[in-house]
Protein backbone atom coordinates (compact mmCIF):
# COMPACT_ATOMS: atom_id res chain seq x y z
CA UNK A 1 0.00 0.00 0.00
CA UNK A 2 1.60 3.30 -1.15
CA UNK A 3 2.11 5.48 2.35
CA UNK A 4 1.90 9.45 2.48
CA UNK A 5 5.77 11.06 2.62
CA UNK A 6 5.48 13.04 5.79
CA UNK A 7 8.63 15.43 6.19
CA UNK A 8 9.61 16.21 9.56
CA UNK A 9 12.69 18.80 10.93
CA UNK A 10 13.82 22.34 12.20
CA UNK A 11 12.09 25.34 10.31
CA UNK A 12 14.18 26.05 7.46
CA UNK A 13 15.11 22.03 7.02
CA UNK A 14 13.62 22.17 3.78
CA UNK A 15 10.33 20.19 4.31
CA UNK A 16 8.81 22.73 2.11
CA UNK A 17 11.70 23.17 -0.53
CA UNK A 18 12.28 19.18 -0.74
CA UNK A 19 9.19 18.48 -0.51
CA UNK A 20 7.90 20.13 -3.47
CA UNK A 21 11.05 18.36 -5.70
CA UNK A 22 9.70 14.91 -4.36
CA UNK A 23 6.57 15.46 -5.22
CA UNK A 24 7.56 16.36 -8.47
CA UNK A 25 9.93 13.97 -8.89
CA UNK A 26 6.57 11.48 -7.48
CA UNK A 27 4.10 12.76 -9.67
CA UNK A 28 2.47 13.47 -6.54
CA UNK A 29 0.60 16.09 -4.94
CA UNK A 30 2.38 18.29 -2.11
CA UNK A 31 0.52 19.67 1.00
CA UNK A 32 1.93 22.16 2.90
CA UNK A 33 0.19 22.05 6.30
CA UNK A 34 1.58 25.77 7.20
CA UNK A 35 0.29 27.14 3.89
CA UNK A 36 -2.89 25.74 4.29
CA UNK A 37 -3.65 27.10 7.73
CA UNK A 38 -2.57 30.66 6.52
CA UNK A 39 -4.72 30.24 3.76
CA UNK A 40 -8.06 29.46 5.43
CA UNK A 41 -7.48 31.48 8.32
CA UNK A 42 -6.32 34.66 5.75
CA UNK A 43 -3.36 35.40 8.44
CA UNK A 44 -0.32 34.73 8.70
CA UNK A 45 1.45 31.81 11.17
CA UNK A 46 2.48 34.57 13.45
CA UNK A 47 -0.57 36.76 13.89
CA UNK A 48 -2.51 33.30 14.42
CA UNK A 49 0.18 32.13 17.38
CA UNK A 50 -0.36 36.21 18.82
CA UNK A 51 -4.27 36.40 18.22
CA UNK A 52 -5.06 32.72 19.20
CA UNK A 53 -2.07 31.26 20.48
CA UNK A 54 -0.40 27.82 19.94
CA UNK A 55 -2.96 25.90 21.34
CA UNK A 56 -5.44 26.73 18.76
CA UNK A 57 -2.60 26.80 15.95
CA UNK A 58 -1.75 23.15 16.90
CA UNK A 59 -5.76 22.32 16.76
CA UNK A 60 -5.97 23.59 13.43
CA UNK A 61 -2.63 21.61 12.19
CA UNK A 62 -3.71 18.42 13.79
CA UNK A 63 -7.17 18.85 11.90
CA UNK A 64 -5.32 19.95 8.75
CA UNK A 65 -2.98 16.77 8.80
CA UNK A 66 -5.68 14.03 9.66
CA UNK A 67 -7.27 15.41 6.50
CA UNK A 68 -3.97 15.09 4.16
CA UNK A 69 -3.45 11.83 5.64
CA UNK A 70 -7.28 10.78 5.05
CA UNK A 71 -6.36 11.74 1.27
CA UNK A 72 -4.49 10.19 -1.68
CA UNK A 73 -0.81 9.76 -0.74
CA UNK A 74 1.16 12.86 -1.31
CA UNK A 75 4.50 14.13 0.39
CA UNK A 76 3.40 16.14 3.08
CA UNK A 77 5.19 18.87 5.05
CA UNK A 78 3.84 19.59 8.79
CA UNK A 79 5.48 22.84 10.79
CA UNK A 80 8.40 21.99 12.37
CA UNK A 81 6.54 21.72 15.85
CA UNK A 82 3.81 19.03 14.74
CA UNK A 83 6.18 15.84 15.31
CA UNK A 84 6.71 17.02 18.80
CA UNK A 85 3.28 17.02 19.59
CA UNK A 86 1.33 14.29 21.51
CA UNK A 87 0.08 11.59 19.49
CA UNK A 88 1.28 13.06 16.49
CA UNK A 89 3.51 10.64 14.90
CA UNK A 90 1.51 7.40 15.91
CA UNK A 91 -1.63 8.84 14.53
CA UNK A 92 0.47 9.37 11.07
CA UNK A 93 2.12 5.84 11.02
CA UNK A 94 -0.73 4.27 9.49
CA UNK A 95 -0.79 5.77 6.56
CA UNK A 96 2.52 7.74 6.41
CA UNK A 97 6.00 7.10 6.19
CA UNK A 98 7.46 9.73 8.33
CA UNK A 99 11.09 11.35 7.15
CA UNK A 100 13.51 13.33 9.03
CA UNK A 101 15.32 16.35 7.11
CA UNK A 102 18.26 16.50 9.61
CA UNK A 103 20.42 19.67 9.61
CA UNK A 104 22.17 21.59 12.02
CA UNK A 105 20.97 24.25 13.93
CA UNK A 106 22.54 26.98 12.55
CA UNK A 107 22.05 26.10 9.10
CA UNK A 108 18.43 25.88 9.92
CA UNK A 109 18.25 28.93 11.59
CA UNK A 110 19.81 30.87 8.46
CA UNK A 111 17.52 29.35 5.75
CA UNK A 112 14.36 30.29 8.16
CA UNK A 113 15.72 34.02 8.56
CA UNK A 114 12.54 35.25 6.61
CA UNK A 115 10.98 37.85 9.01
CA UNK A 116 7.64 37.59 10.16
CA UNK A 117 6.36 33.80 9.79
CA UNK A 118 7.76 32.16 11.98
CA UNK A 119 6.54 32.39 15.61
CA UNK A 120 9.27 30.59 17.76
CA UNK A 121 11.83 32.47 16.26
CA UNK A 122 10.55 36.14 17.08
CA UNK A 123 12.61 38.63 18.47
CA UNK A 124 15.07 36.42 19.91
CA UNK A 125 19.00 34.82 18.92
CA UNK A 126 17.76 32.57 15.88
CA UNK A 127 20.73 30.37 15.79
CA UNK A 128 20.24 30.18 19.90
CA UNK A 129 16.19 29.55 19.72
CA UNK A 130 17.14 26.68 16.70
CA UNK A 131 19.73 25.16 18.80
CA UNK A 132 16.76 24.93 21.91
CA UNK A 133 14.00 23.59 19.43
CA UNK A 134 16.33 21.31 18.19
CA UNK A 135 17.29 19.57 21.89
CA UNK A 136 13.71 19.90 22.29
CA UNK A 137 12.34 18.28 18.67
CA UNK A 138 14.95 15.83 17.84
CA UNK A 139 14.13 13.18 20.29
CA UNK A 140 10.56 13.52 18.15
CA UNK A 141 12.53 13.48 14.88
CA UNK A 142 14.69 10.64 15.70
CA UNK A 143 11.31 8.14 15.75
CA UNK A 144 10.70 8.77 12.20
CA UNK A 145 11.38 5.87 9.80
CA UNK A 146 13.97 7.24 8.08
CA UNK A 147 16.40 10.54 8.00
CA UNK A 148 17.76 12.68 5.05
CA UNK A 149 20.63 14.68 5.35
CA UNK A 150 19.64 18.26 4.97
CA UNK A 151 22.78 19.92 5.93
CA UNK A 152 25.24 18.30 3.22
CA UNK A 153 23.06 17.65 0.16
CA UNK A 154 21.81 19.84 -1.44
CA UNK A 155 17.58 20.11 -1.96
CA UNK A 156 17.43 18.17 -4.99
CA UNK A 157 19.62 15.34 -3.88
CA UNK A 158 17.68 15.19 -0.85
CA UNK A 159 14.76 15.33 -2.70
CA UNK A 160 15.93 11.93 -4.52
CA UNK A 161 17.27 10.87 -1.48
CA UNK A 162 13.60 10.82 -0.68
CA UNK A 163 12.03 9.51 -3.66
CA UNK A 164 14.45 6.36 -2.98
CA UNK A 165 12.98 5.51 0.29
CA UNK A 166 9.45 6.35 -1.13
CA UNK A 167 10.33 3.45 -3.55
CA UNK A 168 11.80 1.10 -1.75
CA UNK A 169 10.14 1.31 2.15
CA UNK A 170 6.73 3.15 1.19
CA UNK A 171 4.80 1.32 -1.76
CA UNK A 172 5.58 4.21 -4.23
Amino acid sequence: MKQHIVLVGLPGSGKTTVGKLAAELLQAAFVDIDALITRKQGKPITMIFAELGEAAFRDMERTEMAAALAGVPAVIAPGGGWAAQPGALEDARPRGFVVYLKTRADTAAARAATPGNRPTLMGEDPVARMGQLLREREPFYLKADAQVDAERHTAQQAAEDIVALARTRAGW
